[in-house]
């Protein structure tokens, strides 16, 4: 077996990921398929909005959408099939879900930078910006819909004709003109919207805490959900693996170590520090242990609406001493005193040292 504590196919820096768009107005990077082949059914995006600019109204082709607000005040809008609109604010903390085929926007109406962390259900989702759009119908297409002359179309700033030369081009971020409007009923709870960071932690333990968001707190997810999981300095994610789940992380803060066993029987082992994202595929072995001097934050994002893992725990008391010690090629007086154990604790105490 191999092990690294470099570089990893399983991990990279969201910090440092694709810059999709980046300006006075804020930035948006990403990490997909296309940077880390690894990633299946999941990808990730980092977007820091600037006072007064957005992210302007736009689309996923063939991705839900699940944003997690880190920073800042924003509004948040929605229009879902059946003409069914939403408006809302979110702040640090808090989180909305965006379905794929939605037209939605993000806009900072705060006095400080907005940052969100959003992951995608797709490795390689797709984007249609609703300005970008209007540049591929004519002025008279544009005209009839609207009931209006085709020449109310001709001073908009878009892009028209066949495919090249002309593009329709997608402002992915922009500047709000004026006062932000904040409607009265964008301060009510919406189904789109959920307060993870509000709620008990689902999970408590000495050595950290996990919340959930998932559908049976959440039920506008359907095949995505996420924990907000804190580990203390002395605490360890326990070794486990997911029997039909994908896991995607993001350090939201602190420093961790990942060991994840591959199919092949070659081991990654590596250091993260906040800003780093990694992926784990279904089923696949991996143990997470805080070696910083604080607690870590992880943002952990499943391809599920409700993931299920078995933990070793657990399983050294499913069989026998006999059966233990004929998979370990151990004579039995040498097996640890494994303790019964008959559910998964999640999260449990370091009593060794770091090794």
């Amino acid at each position: 077996m191999t092990t690294s504590i470099t570089r990893s196919n399983h991990t990279l820096s969201l910090l440092d990921g694709e810059i999709v768009e980046e300006s006075e107005l804020g930035s948006m990077r990403r990490v997909t398929a296309d940077n880390l082949p690894i990633l299946k059914g999941l990808s990730i995006k980092r977007v820091v909005l600037n006072p007064g600019a957005m992210r302007t109204p736009h689309w996923h082709a063939n991705a839900d959408e699940l944003t997690y607000c880190v920073s800042g005040t924003a509004l948040v809008s929605i229009l879902d099939d059946g003409s069914k609109f939403s408006t809302f604010t979110v702040t640090a903390g808090q989180m909305f879900h965006a379905a794929s085929g939605s037209l939605h926007h993000i806009e900072n109406i705060g006095d400080d930078p907005a940052e969100f962390i959003i992951a995608f259900r797709n490795e390689r989702p797709e984007d249609f910006g609703f300005g970008a759009t209007l540049g591929a119908f004519s002025d008279a297409v544009l005209g009839n819909t609207y009931g209006l002359p085709s020449s109310d179309f001709a001073r908009m700033r878009r892009s028209t004709g066949p495919l090249p030369p002309a593009r329709p081009t997608d402002r992915k971020l922009a500047a709000r003109i004026g006062d932000p409007v904040v409607p009265a009923a964008a301060h009510f709870n919406d189904p789109h919207k959920f307060d993870i960071e509000a709620q008990q932690p689902g999970l408590n333990y000495v050595s950290g805490n996990a919340r959930f968001a998932r559908d049976q707190f959440w039920p506008a997810l359907k095949n995505i959900s996420m924990y907000s999981l804190r580990v203390t300095e002395d605490g360890m994610r326990e070794p486990h693996w997911h029997p039909v789940t994908a896991e995607m992380g993001y350090v939201q803060h602190g420093d961790a170590r990942m060991t994840v066993m591959n199919p092949d029987g070659t081991l990654d082992t590596w250091n993260m520090t906040t800003g780093d994202m990694y992926f784990i595929p279904r089923a696949y072995p991996h143990h997470i242990e805080n070696i910083g001097r604080d607690d870590w934050h992880f943002l952990i994002f499943f391809d599920q609406p409700v993931p299920a893992d078995i933990g070793y725990k657990a399983s050294a008391s499913a069989y026998s001493r006999e059966v233990l010690a004929a998979a370990f090629d151990t004579h039995l007086d040498d097996l640890p005193a494994f303790p019964f154990t008959p559910a998964d604790p999640l999260i449990v105490g370091r009593v060794n040292p770091l090794d």
